[in-house]
């Protein structure tokens, strides 16, 4: 029972230590492929001249929250949000798609900490919700589509002063995010030249500035 009692006053002490708090808002671009997506684009509504590549870029936000449990492991939860959008002339009208992704993800970190900066290693897993407005030429509306699906994520960060508790923040991160299938009711985006439903599972990388304050 001493014993017990000692591991316990010991855990105790030893998360108290090293216990610290700190946010982070930022925003960056990412440069990912979308292959279903982009082959729906391109063989439905791109013209021929101006076909999309494989890798495209988007606009991401994120916000985190992190609590250190130890002097070398932190946990937190980041919560990013996607926007981007296709448009597209033709005489009968524009063809527009927009989406966004929300993509909230628990994550754990190994950190790495000097006199006035700090780099954090890890990764996490959460879920993704996508929202997609599909506007066909002709029409005077769009149509919303909507998924719900899981992601991966890999970072590494970078925070050095820029005065008091605020740090200015880099950031890099490896998605890979099984966005699944966004749909109407019952009624999917679909590809007729694959007669397969148009998914929105992506790999991207993205490069974040910001501003994190560590108390």
């Amino acid at each position: 029972m001493k014993y017990i009692y000692a591991v316990f006053i010991l855990l105790t002490f030893s998360t108290t230590s090293y216990s610290q708090y700190d946010v982070r808002a930022g925003m960056g671009i990412s440069f990912g492929t979308m292959p279903s997506l982009i082959d729906y684009l391109n063989q439905n509504f791109v013209p021929s001249n101006q076909q999309l590549g494989v890798f495209n870029s988007a606009i991401i936000f994120s916000g985190e929250g992190g609590y250190m449990i130890h002097s070398n492991y932190e946990v937190g939860i980041e919560v990013a949000y996607l926007i981007n959008s296709y448009n597209f002339s033709y005489d009968l009208g524009n063809y527009r798609l927009s989406y966004n992704i929300l993509m909230p993800t628990a994550v754990n970190y190994y950190v790495i900490k000097g006199p006035g900066y700090d780099f954090k290693f890890g990764g996490g897993i959460g879920p993704r919700f996508v929202s997609a407005n599909q506007q066909l030429p002709g029409t005077t509306s769009g149509v919303n589509f909507t998924s719900v699906g899981f992601g991966i994520l890999a970072k590494a960060d970078g925070n050095t002063t820029i005065g008091g508790n605020f740090y200015a923040n880099i950031g890099v991160d490896l998605r890979y995010d099984f966005n699944g299938e966004p749909k109407n009711g019952s009624t999917y985006l679909y590809n007729s030249a694959y007669k397969k439903n148009v998914n929105f599972n992506s790999l991207s990388v993205e490069l974040g500035l910001g501003i994190s304050y560590i108390f």
